[in-house]
């Protein structure tokens, strides 16, 4: 069996892909993974905006709530205030007679 030494021609390997391709085919692929990137992204933003939104209207009903329970401990004591000076009056009124 003899075994030349020739030199490699380009013509062999005309078959295989060229760098450019190679290029293409990377950047094709960078490129899906951006716009898979940027969904994702996206996506993120929307959930963030939503939560944020509900923050904020949580937070106006706990203002709500906080002012409405102030108002009911105001009534509350006020309606205990006047049933202790009516049983106080009451107790003089029973004492006096």
């Amino acid at each position: 069996m003899l075994i030349l030494n020739r030199p490699v021609k380009a013509q062999y390997f005309a078959h295989l892909p060229s760098n450019n391709l190679v290029t293409d085919m990377t950047q094709s692929n960078q490129s899906l993974e951006l716009k898979e990137l940027e969904g994702k992204l996206d996506k993120l933003i929307e959930q963030y905006a939503n939560v944020k939104n509900e923050n904020s209207s949580l937070k106006t009903k706990q203002d709500s709530l906080v002012r409405e329970k102030a108002k009911l401990l105001e009534k509350t004591t006020l309606a205990r205030t006047r049933v202790e000076a009516m049983i106080t009056r009451l107790k003089a009124m029973e004492n006096g007679s």
